[in-house]
């Protein structure tokens, strides 16, 4: 299991305040939890996370769960006060709440491993490779960050993820090569998840779908679909689904252009066995 997968996450005074808000209008309503999620579109499990606050309630959530208990403007007042999650970038933020939604999840990388499949020594090289230099506690909060967001994996057993990670990224031994070792030794181990497609774009292709850089795509559990891409200080979330669609489409001849999923695992272990 990677660093930062399993257990529960730490919560705040803002988020637990948040769900008892929720919880005092569902009980006053006289709904269940199951009911107010039918109710809203989500599940019963995530109606308990927000309450407990252990989950950062999703803008959508908090639009219907408005309308299914009363229009108050309660919760639209307590949501503009939640603390966000520290050692995410300003930017990222709003598609790290969409991620934690998602029924599927893209991932294109040509630059890094993806932030939810790094272990925490990989990460913490990016970390130490930032400029201008990061101080010991902005390091502490990014991984903690980055570990919250690596339980999607295991949290979201009914997720289908899928990643394409460029060969050329494997071969950069960022780290060293111990730190490269077991980067890709977790690599295969995540491979071997039923909701998880990981695929390696070798480095030598004729055609390459992804050459305008590195892309990520969501569904969520209303079945609408969003985009990010990112640059050096700042990302978009593309919701225009003319735009959203044209980058589906060019993820999905990127799948077609990478290595199979064995043949994917193949060349890890083999790569593995180089270092």
């Amino acid at each position: 299991m990677a660093p930062g997968i399993g257990g529960e996450p730490e919560s705040s005074d803002s988020l637990r305040t948040f769900g008892a808000v929720v919880q005092a209008l569902r009980e006053h309503h006289g709904l269940t939890r199951e009911e107010l999620g039918d109710l809203v579109g989500f599940s019963k499990h995530t109606i308990a996370s927000i309450e407990l606050g252990r989950r950062m309630p999703d803008l959508d959530f908090v639009e219907a769960a408005e309308e299914a208990l009363g229009n108050t403007g309660a919760l639209k007042r307590a949501f503009k006060h939640l603390e966000r999650q520290p050692g995410l970038a300003a930017w990222f933020r709003r598609w790290a709440e969409l991620e934690k939604l998602a029924i599927t999840l893209h991932t294109y990388e040509c630059r890094m491993i993806p932030g939810l499949l790094q272990t925490e020594a990989y990460a913490r090289q990016l970390f130490l490779d930032e400029l201008p230099f990061l101080t010991d506690a902005q390091i502490e909060a990014n991984w903690d960050a980055r570990a919250e967001r690596q339980r999607l994996l295991r949290e979201r057993p009914n997720t289908a993820f899928s990643f394409i990670i460029e060969e050329q990224v494997l071969l950069r031994r960022t780290g060293g090569v111990e730190v490269m070792r077991a980067a890709i030794g977790h690599l295969i181990d995540v491979a071997q998840l039923r909701n998880i497609e990981l695929q390696i774009m070798p480095l030598v292709r004729e055609s390459h779908a992804g050459l305008h850089g590195p892309m990520q795509l969501l569904e969520t559990p209303k079945h609408k679909w969003f985009a990010y891409m990112e640059a050096p200080e700042c990302g978009v979330l593309v919701s225009d689904p003319k735009s959203v669609s044209a980058l589906n489409g060019r993820y999905a001849r990127m799948r077609s252009q990478a290595l199979t999923l064995e043949g994917s695992v193949s060349l890890l272990e083999r790569m593995r066995g180089e270092l």
